[in-house]
């Protein structure tokens, strides 16, 4: 029997496209994007700079996870996009606009590339992608990028998508694997009015 779709993207809202690669929604009834999001979400180096509140242990949990998202998205506070190559349509990560403030404006994004992915520069062009679409689909001013202190990869992907600096932030993020202890981080920013930086060069 065929599953009903429960999508991580409000039907109202378009999935972006370009630089090579195609954001879509993610589908908490598929098996495939399930097993996609827990592998993402147990890499070794996503949790080195990310303590989820709930660590996912298996297929179940993930489902759990996907339809939270969904559930979110159909009230406007994220939207959740499955990074693929635009040709072959493999999933090459993750990337979300989160913390939707229609008042104010304002979102948080955050992303992660999966393992065979890396060193391709999606998570740059996947950013300037969602940035965009921040901006012109859901009319933000303001976009924000956290990232633990150290994290340098993160840092280099903020700057070349125009997320300028702003400040350390004390104590904002769990340390790794733990939630009884913090750790510093970079706050980056983008506005609607700066320069969209150009995309880097398809591997």
């Amino acid at each position: 029997m065929a599953h009903t779709p429960m999508r991580t993207l409000a039907p109202s809202l378009t999935e972006p496209r370009g630089h090579g690669l195609r954001l879509c929604a993610w589908d908490a009834g598929s098996d495939t994007d399930v097993r996609t999001w827990l592998r993402g979400l147990q890499d070794p180096e996503f949790l080195r700079w990310n303590t989820p509140l709930t660590v996912l242990t298996g297929p179940d949990a993930a489902r759990r996870s996907l339809r939270a998202r969904a559930l979110d998205a159909g009230e406007g506070r994220s939207a959740s996009f499955r990074i693929t190559d635009a040709e072959s349509g493999t999933a090459l990560g993750h990337i979300g606009v989160n913390e939707i403030n229609r008042p104010m404006k304002l979102a948080r994004v955050g992303y992660w590339v999966l393992p065979e992915a890396r060193g391709r520069g999606v998570a740059t062009r996947a950013l300037l992608l969602a940035s965009r679409w921040a901006f012109a689909e859901l009319g933000l001013h303001r976009v924000e990028l956290g990232h633990a202190v150290g994290h340098e990869i993160s840092c280099k992907v903020a700057e070349r998508c125009g997320y300028r600096y702003e400040g350390t932030l004390r104590g904002a993020l769990f340390e790794s694997g733990r939630q009884d202890a913090f750790r510093d981080a970079h706050l980056h920013a983008r506005l609607a009015v700066d320069e969209e930086p150009e995309a880097p060069a398809l591997p």
